[in-house]
Formats: structure tokens, C-alpha cells, sequence
């Protein structure tokens, strides 16, 4: 045993912070902020200030999300990622509808090392701004490697050819490197981090959209896979069943009703628990609108209480 006058040592204390300055603690915190609490802490003092607007690591990786989405334009992009010094790597701009193809092609010009794009649902944008941007970089030597233009408006096959051209040349892992992608409600996200491939969309076998385009869970639909099954396709040109991610025909889809409007194949509906009063299920999105009923392991859906509900305020009017 140690004596009992030994005492273990400690690391020194850090220095208290002078009166109205803030710790030393948080300046470590600030290359682990989003976006949002940067700029909060921009404008809480001057010594923050500085350190936000001055540290061009900071801003290396610019997110953009909803709400500030709405409010984000141009011009404050451009002042945004001009506070990375030419050393900006990657920019998600999540439903940013103001941001156009003149805007971010002068961002990309004054950042020509970008390596990943993600700019889903940003309708402002076109498929020809997109080419345009991906051969800047291209021209620049650039090693772009992600792209994420799922809702870009205007983007035809014609434009995904000429941008995976590009971004293979420099890499040709880039076009073998093609994954399959299988359905479920997160892979319909525009927050999906998942998805490791270079882009995200593809062009519809089907309706030759470009759009996310999904493969088959099925046994019997992944053994013809290298011949493309017919159900290898969009969201909107196949049925997709919202747990196994495989693909629903009309009449187990006639079958196979659920009380949300998700879809479901009938060997996953079997497996669910159903509603005591219209014997139908929800999916595992949709599950926390069971109402649990006195007996257990029973519930009813939030349609039949509300139908259950309106009827007796009409028994209760007469």
C-alpha cells in the first residue's frame, strides 16, 4: 500500500480565461461545428470572431442544410467558401433552390481542388451547369470523385455520360467501380452517407429519366442480373417493397394493403403484426402511429380510431 501522505499527481490546470474572454476549450471545438454554429459563434465576440472568420480549415468542408437552405444565395455562398482561401474540398448544398449554375461555377473557379459535390434538390441548378462545372475541374486537373444530383433539373443521359467521362479519365476505378443500390426509405434521402459511389443517379432502364435507380432484392431477380431485369428501375417505374427492398407485382400489391402509404411484398406483409380491426399493417417507418389496445400485443390504427371516433360524436349528436 502507498502511504497515506502519497498523493497522485495531476496535470496542471489550464490557464483561467481574462474576464469576457471565452475558453481556451472552445477555440478546439470550432473544427467540429456545422455550419449554423459557426456562424453563431462569428458574431458572439470579437476574439471568436476572428478565429472563425480567420482559420481557412474551418471552412475546407461547407454544409449547407434546411432551414438556412432557403436563405442561402449566391452571394452568400460566395463569401462563405471565399473564407476557405482556394482550399475548399467539399460543398453539400441540401435543397439550396436559390443557388444557380452562374453561382457555382464562380465558386469552383475560385476552388478548383473540390473533390466532392453534393447538391441534391437544388432546382436551381441544371444538367448543363453541372457538365460545365465537371469540366472545369477536369481542366484544372482536379480530382472530383463524388457527386450527389438527384432532383437536378434538366439532367439528361446525355449529360451523366459526359460527366462519368470525365471523372473517369483521370480515374479509371471510376467507372468499374459501379455498386448496386438497393431500395429502402433512407436510400430515397438526400442525406444518405451510405452511397459510396461517384454518383448517385443513373439512367432509368425504363422511363430513361435520370433518377436513383434500384436493383432487385429477389433471388430469382439478382440471378439475371448482369442482362438488366426488367425491374431493375426507378422509384416510379417499379413498385419497391418498403422492407426488403424487392419488387411488388400488381397483384401482390392488391393483396398486401397497409394502412400507411408505403408498399410491402406479401411474404414481408405475413410477418407484421396487423390492425384488430381492418387486419392491415404499417411498415417499420410508420410504426410509432400504432395505438396499443387494452389487450396485449393488440393495436389499431390511427384510421380506425379516427373512424371509431367520428362515429360516436355522431351517436353522441343525436
Amino acid at each position: 500500500m502507498l502511504p497515506t501522505t502519497a498523493t497522485t499527481s495531476a496535470p496542471p490546470p489550464l490557464p483561467a480565461p481574462a474576464p469576457g474572454e471565452p475558453h481556451a476549450a472552445l477555440f478546439l471545438a470550432l473544427g467540429y461545428m456545422r455550419l449554423p454554429e459557426l456562424l453563431a459563434c462569428w458574431r458572439v465576440c470579437r476574439l471568436l470572431g476572428e478565429a472563425v472568420a480567420g482559420d481557412p480549415l474551418l471552412w475546407r468542408r461547407v454544409a449547407v442544410e434546411p432551414p438556412l437552405s432557403a436563405r442561402m444565395t449566391d452571394e452568400v455562398l460566395l463569401k462563405l467558401t471565399a473564407r476557405a482561401e482556394g482550399t475548399l474540398r467539399s460543398l453539400h448544398l441540401l435543397g439550396c433552390f436559390r443557388v444557380s449554375d452562374a453561382g457555382l461555377l464562380r465558386i469552383v473557379e475560385h476552388n478548383p481542388c473540390v473533390t466532392e459535390l453534393c447538391v441534391p434538390t437544388c432546382t436551381g441548378l441544371t444538367g448543363d451547369g453541372v457538365m460545365k462545372i465537371v469540366q472545369l475541374l477536369h481542366e484544372h486537373k482536379g480530382n472530383i470523385n463524388r457527386l450527389r444530383l438527384n432532383g437536378i433539373s434538366r439532367m439528361s443521359k446525355h449529360h451523366l455520360d459526359i460527366i462519368m467521362s470525365l471523372m473517369s479519365n483521370g480515374n479509371p476505378q471510376v467507372e468499374e467501380a459501379r455498386s448496386e443500390l438497393f431500395y429502402n426509405h433512407r436510400a430515397r434521402e438526400v442525406l444518405n452517407t451510405n452511397d459510396e459511389r461517384p454518383i448517385d443517379v443513373d439512367a432509368c432502364p425504363l422511363c430513361t429519366n435520370v433518377r436513383l435507380v434500384f436493383d432487385c432484392t429477389r433471388d430469382d431477380c439478382m440471378k439475371v442480373k448482369d442482362s438488366f431485369p426488367r425491374c431493375r428501375g426507378c422509384y416510379f417505374c417499379v413498385t419497391r417493397c418498403e422492407k426488403c427492398g424487392g419488387c411488388i407485382s400488381s397483384e401482390d400489391r392488391a393483396e398486401a394493403d397497409l394502412v400507411c402509404s408505403d408498399f410491402m411484398c406479401l411474404d414481408c406483409w405475413l410477418t407484421l403484426p396487423k390492425c384488430s380491426t381492418c387486419n392491415r399493417p404499417y411498415c417499420e417507418r410508420h410504426e410509432n402511429l400504432m395505438v396499443p389496445l387494452s389487450m396485449p400485443g393488440q393495436f389499431s390504427c390511427h384510421r380506425c380510431m379516427e373512424l371509431g371516433m367520428s362515429l360516436e360524436s355522431q351517436e353522441d349528436g343525436y
